[in-house]
C-alpha cells in the first residue's frame, strides 16, 4: 500500500521556514553575544573573531534557507 504524500500549503511552508530560521538566527546571535562578551572581557581581536564568525553564520543559514524556499516552489 503507496501512501500518498501530503502536499503543504504555502502559510504552512512559510511557517516552518520561519520556525528553522529562526534556529539558526539564535545560533547566530550567541556566537556574536559570545564575541561581544570576549571583545569586552578578554582581547578586542579574539572578540572581532567571534563576531564575524556569527556574522557569517547568519548571513550564511539565512542564504541557505531562502534559497531552498525557493527551491520548494
Amino acid at each position: 500500500m503507496v501512501k500518498a504524500k501530503r502536499r503543504l500549503s504555502e502559510k504552512e511552508e512559510f511557517e516552518i521556514m520561519k520556525m528553522v530560521l529562526d534556529k539558526f538566527l539564535w545560533i547566530g546571535m550567541i556566537i556574536l553575544g559570545v564575541g561581544l562578551y570576549l571583545s569586552i572581557t578578554e582581547t578586542f581581536k579574539i572578540g572581532v573573531w567571534y563576531i564575524v564568525a556569527g556574522a557569517v553564520v547568519l548571513v550564511l543559514f539565512a542564504w541557505f534557507i531562502i534559497k531552498e524556499f525557493e527551491f520548494i516552489r
